[in-house]
This record gives C-alpha cells, sequence and structure tokens, in this order.
C-alpha cells in the first residue's frame, strides 16, 4: 500500500527531532511497521523520499461528499463499462456497496437524531405547561391557606358563627 508523503512526513514528524518519540512506539499507534518507519527516515537523510499514492487515489481518504459524489456517478454507468469506471476512479465495486451501507446508515442516524429532536421540543414544551400548572396550583394554595388564617382570626375575635 502506497503512503502519500503528506502522511509519511506526519508520521516521521512524531520520530524525528524536536519529537524525538520512539519508533516502536509510533509504529504501534500507528500500524506502520518499524522497518518501514527506519525507511522513511534513511530516505529523508538522502534525499530521496518519494511521494506514495496520492491520498485522493486511496479510498479510505475520500470524504463524505467525493464518495458521493462517486456514488451518483457509478448510477449512471452502463453495467459494461463499470470495471473500465471503477479502475479509472481506483475504485473496487465493494468500495461501493460499503458506500451506500454507510450512507444509509448516517440517513438513518438523522432520522433518529430528528425524531429525538422532535421529542426534546415536545418534552420541553409538557414541562412548561406543568411548571405554568404548578405555580398557579401554588398560588391557589398560598390564597387558601390566607383565607383560612384571616377566619380563624375573625373567628378568634368575634367568635364562631357557626351556631347562628
Amino acid at each position: 500500500m502506497g503512503y502519500s508523503i503528506k502522511h509519511k512526513m506526519l508520521i516521521l514528524q512524531k520520530v524525528l527531532p524536536p519529537n524525538n518519540r520512539a519508533v516502536h512506539e509510533v509504529s504501534k499507534e500507528s500500524g506502520i511497521s518499524v522497518q518501514t518507519i527506519y525507511k522513511w527516515m534513511q530516505q529523508v537523510k538522502d534525499d530521496s523520499l518519494e511521494p506514495g499514492a496520492p491520498e485522493e487515489q486511496i479510498p479510505k481518504f475520500k470524504s463524505e461528499l467525493e464518495k458521493f459524489s462517486l456514488l451518483i456517478e457509478s448510477k449512471a454507468i452502463p453495467k459494461e463499462n463499470k470495471g473500465e469506471w471503477l479502475r479509472k476512479n481506483g475504485l473496487h465495486s465493494e468500495h461501493l456497496t460499503l458506500w451506500e451501507q454507510e450512507l444509509a446508515k448516517k440517513m438513518a442516524d438523522n432520522t433518529d437524531i430528528k425524531r429525538v429532536q422532535q421529542e426534546n421540543k415536545n418534552l420541553k414544551s409538557e414541562l412548561k405547561k406543568a411548571q405554568k400548572e404548578k405555580d398557579q396550583l401554588e398560588k391557589a394554595l398560598a390564597e387558601m391557606s390566607a383565607l383560612y388564617a384571616l377566619k380563624k382570626k375573625a373567628d378568634a375575635i368575634w367568635g364562631d358563627n357557626e351556631g347562628d
């Protein structure tokens, strides 16, 4: 697998000064073999570091928009020309299948997000309504307790009128 010059330089930045991290550590972290990193370091010394495959050519480095565009473009290609189109774009038919699945999952996730957002909005309005109702009940309770306290005082002063 060819790595882009940009990717190689990012890995080399970790092992060369000023970072000076251990090659084994960077190898473990990046999944690139120790020998490959040492080879790149030697190429930097010899000034012979050659770019690998450009990032645009490696399907895993394609942006979401590029993947979507390629999917749409692939649908317009007749079956007999599909193989040539795939080779021209550096793809396999599996990439298209995988990207379709990723797109379907993202769309499902977006639908779920919209549903959750709508539920959240509904719950907020219900909470607001319940808070308003609670405030009204508290006011009514305060008014009733004030009236009850006044009635007790009036009964204490003038006596109980229930017997009349």
